[in-house]
């Protein structure tokens, strides 16, 4: 049965005040981006600035609660804090490109690492008014619900998000043949643009699986433990637990780990 309603720890609880800071200023700036018949290098600034905007709210808002953890940030770097057991890893917006076309389909996410373990994690859909959290031990829940991964066995009812590699980015060539043993045996794949609300579905039971490689540990460190206190699988390509360090994750419900693990 669904847990309607928890009381939020102080950790969540700062986080969740932290996201929804950081969100006013990426609705107000979403709302710019279409009016910007500008060059592509004044929009790529414009939302730039937007992400550290965002970036710097999020920051105040731990600091003042936390003043001693230290902070792993996508734009400001790693931050050493007096107290060396607990970071921050924070990306102020996932799902940039989305984010630069006019996509509605970007997040928050705020995790907080224990001695190298992800304790807590928030993500926070601003456009959906869709609020991600978890905590060790706690459950994962979005504005209040309990959420499970979803209880599918069988692999072609299986929808599986991934992420796409781009220009520079990521090796296209293994990804094409992951893709070749993956698609003949589910019922779709989807590239949505946000590895944190990626890992979000999964844990709601929207996606079945989730894998990508090359990830930054903001884009996973939230999403890992709302996966996990879902009920659900995390692992790297080689059924470790290097998914922080290597970048490479599956995730998913239970039934489709060792599946997924041969072909991916």
């Amino acid at each position: 049965m669904s847990i309607r309603f928890m009381s939020k720890s102080a950790n969540i609880n700062v986080m969740v005040k932290a996201a929804q800071r950081a969100a006013r200023s990426l609705v107000r700036d979403f709302g710019e981006v279409e009016q910007l018949q500008v060059t592509r290098k004044s929009l790529g600034d414009f939302v730039s600035r937007a992400d550290r905007n965002a970036e710097r709210a999020i920051v105040e808002e731990l600091e003042k609660a936390r003043p001693d953890y230290g902070f792993l940030l996508e734009e400001g770097g790693e931050k050493k804090g007096k107290n060396e057991h607990f970071r921050w890893i924070v990306d102020p917006l996932d799902g940039t490109t989305n984010f630069l076309h006019g996509i509605p389909h970007f997040a928050i996410s705020i995790g907080l690492e224990q001695d190298g373990d992800i304790v807590a994690g928030v993500v926070y859909d601003p456009i959906k008014d869709e609020l991600f959290y978890a905590e060790r031990g706690g459950g994962a829940f979005c504005n209040n619900k309990r959420l499970r991964v979803s209880g599918r066995k069988e692999l072609d009812t299986a929808v599986v998000g991934t992420g796409i590699p781009c220009a520079a980015f990521g090796d296209r060539a293994m990804f094409l043949k992951q893709l070749e043993r993956i698609m003949p045996h589910v019922a779709g794949v989807r590239r949505l643009g946000a590895a944190a609300l990626d890992l979000a579905y999964v844990a709601a039971g929207r996606f079945d699986v989730y894998f990508e490689g090359e990830c930054k540990p903001w884009d996973l460190a939230a999403g890992i433990i709302l996966v996990k206190e879902a009920g659900g699988f995390v692992t790297d390509y080689k059924g470790g637990s290097t998914m922080m360090q290597s970048g490479n994750i599956i995730a998913g419900n239970q039934f489709f780990k060792e599946s997924f693990l041969k072909m991916i």
